[in-house]
């Protein structure tokens, strides 16, 4: 009988720095009131976003002074390499394991460039072997942390007894423009944070969950939803107003057809594990999911105490989750640029 691959550990970490939603809503009057017409339509955006405070790779002053290429991939170099060496070895410490015993690092950010990248940056203080097998994997977004799972998942299938370490780090942050006037801008600065989670996974005995399935849906002709544009300065984000609307219309559908390839029905699951994108997101994904309003009570949770992390935002879901005691099905998922959905099924270790 073939191996399922399980879910041994999980952990997450943040950077230090802590931005409550109130001083990034007054910072944000000061840098845009007076050169954005629109910014008072858009002030509401900082109470309704259901974010209490988020963590960031720097203290908020940082973000008030023009910043190019140079100083946010500095940024992100340091940070990101911090926050991978921190979750990881939280991940490791819970699945009883050192560094020099995994097999496979299977590192996802879309947040900053770093080559070489971010674990081989990380390697000699995390202490891998210098025969590790290292799977860096950039562009997926807010889907990250889902389909990051699932090629971890895949690796560790495909080789039973071999550790697979996920690390999932997202700088958003960094991406904060105060030359870029727009909605959208106006959006990701009211919705954004930092974050890391890292996981331990394996094919054999043991383990927290086993992956019943996993998949990923892209729409055709959806490129415009969601992404970054790149120019002189850095990233600026492209965060289309259709995406609550979108997921509501056509996420039920993808999910129902990645779940029936592993013969399982939408009623068969007793947790959707969501990535939290914003209090509208998942007041749609609720109605898409069949979910009763208010049942995705971990994902608001975690946006507003850590606010929209991209890609790492479901495993801190999906930890919470754990803590509160696992049911025995539960659902990870997450759009992202493509436009696309990912799906993992997890089933609830005996």
């Amino acid at each position: 009988m073939r191996k399922t691959a399980k879910l041994i550990s999980l952990a997450t970490a943040v950077p230090e720095h802590i931005l409550h939603q109130e001083d990034v809503a007054a910072a944000a009057r000061e840098m845009f009131g007076k050169r954005y017409e629109a910014f008072d339509r858009m002030a509401p955006v900082f109470l309704t976003a259901g974010i209490r405070k988020r963590h960031a790779a720097r203290a908020i002053d940082w973000y008030s002074k023009p910043r190019g290429w140079k100083e946010r991939t500095a940024a992100y170099l340091e940070v990101a390499q911090g926050l991978f060496v921190d979750a990881a070895n939280k991940a490791l410490d819970e699945a009883r394991i050192t560094a020099a015993e995994v097999d496979v690092v299977v590192t996802v950010s879309s947040t900053g460039i770093a080559t070489p990248s971010l674990e081989a940056r990380a390697a000699q203080a995390m202490g891998f072997r210098t025969n590790i097998q290292r799977v860096p994997v950039f562009g997926l977004g807010c889907a990250g942390g889902v389909s990051g799972f699932a090629i971890a998942a895949r690796l560790a299938k495909a080789e039973p007894g071999t550790n697979v370490l996920l690390v999932v780090v997202e700088l958003c942050t960094l991406a904060f423009r105060m030359d870029q006037l727009s909605k959208a801008g106006i959006v990701a600065c009211a919705l954004f944070g930092d974050g890391a989670a890292a996981c331990v996974l394996r094919a054999g005995e043991g383990g927290i969950a086993e992956v019943e399935v996993a998949g990923e849906h892209t729409w055709p002709n959806t490129l415009d939803i969601m992404g970054w544009d790149l120019d002189g300065q850095g990233f600026e984000v492209i965060f289309a107003q259709a995406i609550p609307s979108f997921a509501e219309a056509n996420m039920g559908p993808a999910v129902a057809r990645i779940l029936d390839r592993a013969q399982i029905r939408m009623d068969e699951v007793d947790r959707f594990v969501c990535h939290p994108g914003g209090t509208k997101v998942l007041a749609a994904l609720e109605r898409a999911l069949k979910i009763p309003q208010g049942g995705l009570d971990h994902e608001r949770a975690v946006l507003r105490e850590y606010g929209n992390m991209s890609a790492p935002t479901v495993l801190f879901v999906l930890d919470r989750a754990l803590r509160a005691g696992l049911p025995p099905r539960s659902v990870m998922t997450a759009m992202g640029p493509g436009f696309s959905a990912s799906c993992v099924a997890l089933k609830r270790a005996a």
